[in-house]
Order: structure tokens, then sequence, then C-alpha cells
């Protein structure tokens, strides 16, 4: 069993910063695209941004130009850095990491609220 470890989230007014990190196990080698998804109240899950092995990034509109995706590949960890927070960001985000461990499979980390209110 793979287990992520997510830590970053927290209660911040709008216009303020974040930082989420996902690391999965250091003994995994084979890590293809990281991503992270949020769900908010109400809502279905959605893709916020995910970046592949090479370097292909995807972000949703919503967050372009305010977050960005990245990631430390020796220390198998991605961040999701979130500028000018807004109250629509609230949510609990989820980072998702597509894992070769025997077979290939795409593995969830527990989840981290994130409130923007004022």
């Amino acid at each position: 069993q793979v287990q992520l470890v997510e830590s970053g989230g927290g209660l911040v007014q709008p216009g303020e910063s974040l930082r989420l990190s996902c690391t999965a196990p250091k003994n995994i080698v084979s890590i293809y695209a990281m991503g992270w998804y949020r769900r908010a109240p109400g809502k279905q899950r959605e893709l916020v941004a995910e970046q592949t092995d090479t370097g292909y990034t995807v972000y949703a509109d919503s967050v372009k130009g305010r977050f960005t995706i990245s990631r430390d590949n020796v220390k198998n960890t991605v961040y999701l850095e979130m500028n000018n927070l807004k109250p629509e960001d609230t949510a609990v985000y989820y980072c998702k990491v597509d894992i070769q461990v025997g077979v290939r499979d795409d593995y969830w980390g527990q989840g981290t609220q994130v409130t923007v209110s004022s």
C-alpha cells in the first residue's frame, strides 16, 4: 500500500497565499504524473493542476496565473503554490500520483482543507 502524505492547508484571507505539498515514499522510483484535485462543498471533484514526468503541465482555467505546480523528483514531492486565493478556492485538496509498484496505478492523498474567508 502506497501512502501519500499531504500538508499545507489552512485558513487564509482572500488575496493571501498557501503552499501545499504531497510526498510519496522515498523507495518508489517509478513516478509518472503528479497532480492536485479539489472538491468544494456540494460540487464534484475537479482537476486543479497536473504535471507529467516529462514536464507537461495542465491547469484548470480558474487557477491559471494564480497557482503553480512543481515537483521535486529527488524528494518524490509535488507542490502547489497558490497565490491570490479567492473564496471560491475553498475546498479539500487532494494530490494524485501515478505510480508503478508492480502494477501502475493512481494513488490519492488523504486531503487537506483550504479555506479562504475574510
